[in-house]
């Protein structure tokens, strides 16, 4: 299958790696030149235990590699409709290529379907992480966690089941789902649990599950945004907020760290407002309280402003 991973940080290049690994022509594109040009010149290295390193087709752009058959966005989510609208552009969207989110948060899959169009837009989760030790170099915490993939309107169709064993097939354990929003919020609990802790506390999984404070806030952010999917009468999976905080370090080492975590030692903005504040907006829309989940949105903010990251002017104002 010929799949264009847009957006080739952390979590892209682990899995684009693997897929390239199991003999998809995989297209990694990112706009990071250094990590581009150091894959591009001695391969993508992969950690998991011991290193390994995969020749990869790594570009800053899409410009040149054609329609793909699947179009994995990985972007950070403030720059998916920029990113969704230069691959359209740029041809590597086809007439029938799928466009498939694999983003943590929610909305996503929204701003893909104005861009591309809901027939061609998907969605993905996945439990896999991974953390950029370097230009060309990731840990790639993809072994026994598992993706679902899913049709926005919840039908079981041949692409999305094609789409699922090829990942399969390379490694990736992946599942087809007919309730795809109920799947995206049992990942959105997940990262309430831990990103923005790891980010606002700097901890590394190793220390972030060492302070009993920690995971009573991470169980109270997970309850509130328990409590918002089932007033919109989603079909959650999740039965107990200990659940998703287990389910976060699981298989992971020490040293792992969270997306946020990673943005703001890169001094960039984090996704807050698309995970903790989609929380808070969709509890005031179906009067649900949120305090954790909009003081962990208020934290972030702050430390953001503190670090002067692109952006922290909008995130002042409140805004997106």
């Amino acid at each position: 299958m010929k799949i264009c991973m847009l957006g080739a940080g952390a979590l892209g290049s682990a899995i684009g790696g693997v897929l390239t690994e199991g003999g998809h022509d995989v297209w990694l594109v990112d706009a990071w030149r250094e990590h581009v040009e150091a894959m591009s010149a001695r391969g993508l290295t992969m950690r998991d235990g011991a290193d390994r390193t995969v020749r990869v087709q790594a570009r800053t752009s899409c410009e040149g590699i054609g329609p793909a058959e699947l179009v994995v966005v990985l972007v950070k989510s403030y720059h998916t409709e920029e990113a969704v609208r230069s691959a359209l552009a740029s041809g590597v969207v086809g007439p029938s290529t799928v466009v498939m989110s694999m983003q943590n948060g929610l909305g996503h899959e929204d701003v893909i379907a104005g861009i591309v169009g809901r027939g061609r837009t998907m969605a993905g989760k996945t439990y896999t992480g991974g953390v950029v030790l370097g230009p060309g170099h990731v840990i790639a915490g993809t072994r026994g966690k598992a993706s679902v993939v899913g049709e926005l309107d919840g039908r079981l169709t041949e692409r999305a089941q094609r789409i699922a064993a090829a990942f399969t097939s390379a490694g990736l354990e992946t599942s087809v789902s007919d309730n795809i929003a109920g799947v995206m919020w049992d990942k959105l609990f997940v990262n309430v649990a831990t990103g923005a802790l790891a980010g606002i506390t700097r901890l590394t999984y190793g220390d972030l599950y060492q302070v009993p404070a920690v995971e009573a806030c991470a169980l109270a952010a997970v309850s509130e945004a328990m409590a918002v999917a089932r007033a919109l009468g989603v079909k959650i999976a999740t039965t107990k907020p200990e659940e998703p905080w287990r389910l976060a370090s699981a298989g992971l080492p020490p040293e792992f760290k969270t997306s946020m975590l990673q943005s703001l030692e890169k001094g960039l903005p984090t996704e807050i407002d698309f995970i903790n504040g989609s929380v808070v907006r969709a509890g005031e829309r179906c009067g649900v309280p949120t305090p954790v989940n909009a003081t962990l949105v208020a934290c972030m903010k702050g430390v953001e402003v503190g670090l002067r990251v692109p952006g922290f002017e909008r995130h002042r104002a409140g805004g997106q």
